[in-house]
């Protein structure tokens, strides 16, 4: 599944064709994907000239100079393609613009999501309403804050979007092994010495992981086609097995409906 790191990457791809360009078609090519397109999409985005994109947790936003944001969701297999070579059954969302540029957007499983919100009501979006910070926002004081009293896992509670906005399984499984802490231990029960190792590897995990364009594992590619290589830096993440650094196993187990990878000799 697209986390931050590959929203970001996806963000920064579309912004090289898209920013400051004239949508002169909008095609959503199938009435829905997780939930239905806007019925007025194409109505209010062609002619539209793109003002900015951004993101937020892990939605890709596109500013216009309507007063309208397109909001994407990349879902489990969502990514944006530019200029395809032929359009694939697949691609839902199709924009053209004054460059006569084509951007796609594929997703097979259809789990992903477009909506289209009045840009000054973002904030109030039922979607981003109760998320927590941006993680390079967020410092070991105000992780502490929002860990407090909590006895859940501290893995599961960094998944949460509540606590902390675009974290997935992936980076915190990679940030947790960095700073040394075991994805058991409860959220209340981490002390001041291993948040101030714990927020410092999050960021870290993020910026490799944008740096390397994000992480490749089935379906996710950058705009450009290329794919994500942050997937060859990881230290626990799926290498159950695999001898850690430390010569101690990568163990996986089952933890909130996911798969958790760590090192019981590094991390506690």
């Amino acid at each position: 599944m697209p986390e931050l790191p590959e929203v970001e990457t996806t963000v920064r791809g579309l912004r090289q064709v898209l920013d400051g360009r004239r949508m002169v078609q909008v095609e959503p090519r199938r009435a829905d994907l997780r939930r239905p397109f806007p019925e007025d999409l194409g109505q209010r985005l062609t002619g539209a000239r793109v003002t900015g994109l951004g993101r937020r947790a892990k939605y890709g936003l596109i500013h216009t100079d309507r007063g309208d944001t397109l909001l994407f969701h990349l879902g489990m297999s969502g990514r944006w393609g530019i200029d395809p070579p032929e359009i694939d059954k697949h691609d839902h969302l199709l924009i053209e613009t004054d460059e006569g540029v084509t951007l796609a957007l594929n997703d097979p499983r259809r789990f992903g999501s477009v909506d289209l919100v009045a840009t000054d009501q973002l904030e109030q979006w039922s979607g981003f309403v109760g998320l927590g910070p941006e993680p390079f926002d967020l410092t070991p004081a105000e992780l502490a804050r929002r860990l407090a009293g909590r006895s859940a896992a501290v893995k599961l509670l960094l998944l949460d979007q509540r606590i902390v906005a675009g974290l997935g399984n992936i980076y915190v499984c990679e940030a947790l092994y960095r700073a040394g802490i075991s994805p058991n231990r409860a959220g209340g029960k981490i002390g001041k010495a291993r948040l101030q190792r714990l927020v410092p590897a999050i960021h870290a995990v993020l910026d490799e992981a944008i740096e390397a364009g994000g992480s490749t594992l089935r379906d996710y590619a950058q705009p450009d086609g290329n794919l994500g290589y942050f997937s060859k830096s990881f230290a626990v993440y799926d290498r159950a097995g695999a001898t850690c650094a430390c010569g101690g196993e990568v163990k996986r187990f089952a933890q909130g409906g996911r798969s958790t990878w760590y090192c019981p000799r590094c991390q506690h």
